[in-house]
């Protein structure tokens, strides 16, 4: 009798020792960039949701002035991190994250209605290749930069918030620089790291088609949720349970 509930206790212990070690695999570090004519205010709800099942995220506000300004500006937060991290990334930040993803800290990358561009494309030549919704962008009177008509804002890019917060994203989103979309990627990190992909399926500003296409390239991991380009915002806990998930398996 003895034996037997010391094996029982023997069995039990390497279970919850094979639990634990299983939680303490998985990433805690997410680093999020955000997307051109957004800013990183709008991943406030997600940010809450994934900090409360006890990850570290930080969001990175990158100039958007070049794709070569914007690597470096997400570099800059991933040496700040303690232990590996995951890499995510909306809309432009997927361009980014292509890149800086190249940096051993980085675990895994997750793209969010994201461009998930192979060697020697652009965001230009991506979004070229698929027509999307109507997307009324303006260029500023120096004819450098590039930003969405506040009026037209929430039918391309947030129709599935409420009024007031998608004029809030439309008077807070960062312009982007020209340059900054017709920049190539020149060493996809997808390639050799783990990735996962969010399609966002009533997307107007990437052509959902398009974003599956990227992922099934890339052999990305995918979810499919029914929301606007602004699917962080619109379904927050949709996307931090996938980020949640990537972060897990980043960790196997």
């Amino acid at each position: 009798m003895n034996k037997r509930l010391l094996f029982t206790a023997a069995l039990a212990f390497a279970t919850t020792a094979t639990a634990f070690a299983a939680e303490a695999a998985a990433v805690k570090n997410i680093v999020i960039v955000h997307g051109a004519l957004a800013d990183g205010s709008g991943w406030r709800k997600a940010t809450d949701i994934l900090e409360k099942r006890g990850f570290n995220v930080t969001i990175v506000q990158q100039p958007i002035t070049s794709l070569d300004d914007d690597v470096a500006a997400t570099k800059r937060v991933l040496d700040l991190q303690a232990g590996p991290v995951l890499l995510v990334g909306h809309s432009y930040g997927g361009m980014v994250i292509t890149e800086a993803g190249n940096d051993p800290a980085v675990a895994g990358l997750v793209y969010v209605a994201a461009f998930q561009p192979d060697k020697g494309e652009s965001l230009l030549s991506l979004a070229s290749s698929k027509p999307a919704g109507s997307m009324d962008i303006k260029e500023t009177k120096d004819g450098k930069y590039l930003y969405l008509d506040p009026s037209a804002f929430a039918a391309a890019f947030a129709a599935d918030l409420p009024p007031a917060e998608a004029d809030f994203m439309a008077k807070s989103q960062v312009f982007a620089a020209k340059q900054a979309f017709s920049a190539k990627i020149t060493q996809p990190a997808w390639r050799t790291k783990k990735s996962w992909s969010i399609v966002a399926t009533e997307d107007r500003s990437i052509n959902p088609e398009l974003e599956r296409d990227m992922a099934k390239r890339a052999g990305s991991d995918v979810t499919e949720i029914k929301a606007s380009h602004a699917v962080f915002a619109s379904q927050p806990e949709k996307v931090a349970d996938a980020i949640e998930t990537a972060a897990r398996k980043a960790g196997e």
